[in-house]
C-alpha cells in the first residue's frame, strides 16, 4: 500500500470507494475526483471491488488506463466480499501501516460524485478543528435538489418512534428522532452516512478499524459511536458537497420503487448494534418498543385505508429476529 499513499507537507487523504458490481458508477465517481486530486496533493483513490464476480474489476481498470489516472487512482480486488466495513478496511490496514500513514480517511460510496472543492471542504475544516475525529457531507440527487441530513443514535424512543408514526408522538420525541434536517451552518452530529465520511488517522489509532461483524447497515452508526465515546466528535460540514444516489448496489434504500423484503444481513446488524453498545436487556426494550408501535400503526393504517409502503414481512422479519428469538449479537 506504501506505493499507493503518498503524503505532503499540507495534506495526506486516501479515498476508499467499495464497489459491488456498479462499475459505471463508480467510473463516474473516480471522473468527479479528478479535479479534488488535483487540488489537494498526496490525495490517492483505492476502489476495492468486493468480489463482485463481473466486469467490474477489468471495467474500472480500464477506465483508471483510458483516462490517464494511473497516478492516483488504483483497483483493489477481494477474493470475498465481507461487506461495507471489510472492503473500507481493506484499503485502511495496509494504509495505516505504512511507514508514512495518511493524515485522513475518505469513505465515499460509487453512487456519488463529489462537486467543486467537496473534499477541501472536509479537509481544510479537519485541519481547523484538530479535535473533530469525523466530517461528513452534504447530499444532493441528480437534479441538485438537497437533502442535508444527518442522524441521532439509535435508542428505545428512537424505535417506537419509528414503529408508531403518529405525529404528536414524534414531536414528544423529536430529541430521539433519528433523522436530523440540517441547516448551511456546520454542526456537531451524532453519526453521518459512510457515503462520504472522512476519517482522522488518530480515530483509528484510539479506537481501531470499522466493525467487520457488520455486513451492511449500522456499522457507520456502531464507529461513529465509539469515536464519540473515545472523545473524537463527528461534525457536518455543508460547504463539501456530493451528489449521492442510494441504494445502487443493495436495493434496500432506492426512491420511488415497491419496497423489496428487507435482507437478512439488515436486521442482523441492528440487533448487533443495540446488544454489543447497550445490552441484552436495552435491546429488548428496543425490539418491543418498535413492535408495540407498529402494531398500533397497522391498526390505524388499516381504519384510515392508509396504504402499506412496508416492505414485505416487515412485522414478521423483526419478529424472527428480536433478540427474544435471537440471543446471539451478530
Amino acid at each position: 500500500m506504501e506505493t499507493l499513499v503518498h503524503s505532503t507537507a499540507s495534506c495526506s487523504l486516501l479515498v476508499v470507494i467499495v464497489n459491488y458490481r456498479t462499475a459505471r458508477l463508480t467510473v463516474d465517481c473516480l471522473q468527479s475526483l479528478e479535479s479534488e486530486v488535483r487540488s489537494l496533493p498526496g490525495t490517492q483513490v483505492v476502489v476495492v471491488d468486493n468480489d463482485s464476480r463481473d466486469y467490474s474489476v477489468e471495467a474500472i481498470q480500464s477506465a483508471i488506463d483510458q483516462y490517464g489516472w494511473q497516478a492516483w487512482a488504483t483497483v483493489l480486488a477481494s477474493k470475498h466480499n465481507g461487506g461495507f466495513s471489510y472492503g473500507n478496511n481493506l484499503a485502511i490496514r495496509p494504509a495505516l501501516q505504512s511507514p508514512n500513514p495518511p493524515l485522513y480517511y475518505l469513505l465515499l460510496n460509487p453512487d456519488t460524485q463529489v462537486r467543486p472543492g467537496a473534499l477541501k471542504a472536509l479537509v481544510d475544516f479537519m485541519e481547523q478543528h484538530p479535535t473533530v475525529g469525523i466530517t461528513g457531507s452534504s447530499f444532493e440527487d441528480r437534479e441538485g435538489k438537497p437533502w442535508a441530513t444527518t442522524f441521532r443514535f439509535p435508542s428505545i424512543w428512537s424505535e417506537l418512534d419509528s414503529g408508531l408514526r403518529l405525529g404528536i408522538v414524534s414531536k414528544l420525541l423529536s430529541k430521539w428522532v433519528i433523522a436530523r434536517s440540517m441547516t448551511e451552518e456546520a454542526e456537531e452530529v451524532d453519526w453521518l452516512p459512510g457515503a462520504s465520511m472522512m476519517i482522522r488517522r488518530q480515530v483509528f489509532e484510539s479506537i481501531g478499524l470499522m466493525d467487520e461483524d457488520y455486513f451492511l447497515y449500522y456499522e457507520e452508526t456502531d464507529f461513529c459511536l465509539q469515536a464519540k465515546r473515545a472523545g473524537w466528535p463527528c461534525w457536518y460540514v455543508p460547504q463539501s458537497r456530493v451528489m449521492h444516489i442510494a441504494g445502487q448496489s443493495t436495493g434496500v434504500t432506492v426512491q420511488d420503487t415497491i419496497p423489496k423484503r428487507l435482507p437478512q444481513y439488515v436486521f442482523n446488524s441492528r440487533r448487533r448494534y443495540f446488544v454489543k453498545n447497550h445490552g441484552w436487556l436495552y435491546a429488548a426494550i428496543a425490539d418491543l418498543a418498535w413492535s408495540i408501535g407498529y402494531s398500533l400503526w397497522s391498526v390505524r393504517r388499516v381504519i384510515q385505508r392508509k396504504p402499506n409502503t412496508d416492505p414485505p414481512y416487515l412485522f414478521l422479519d423483526s419478529l424472527r429476529n428480536s433478540v427474544f428469538l435471537k440471543f446471539r449479537s451478530n
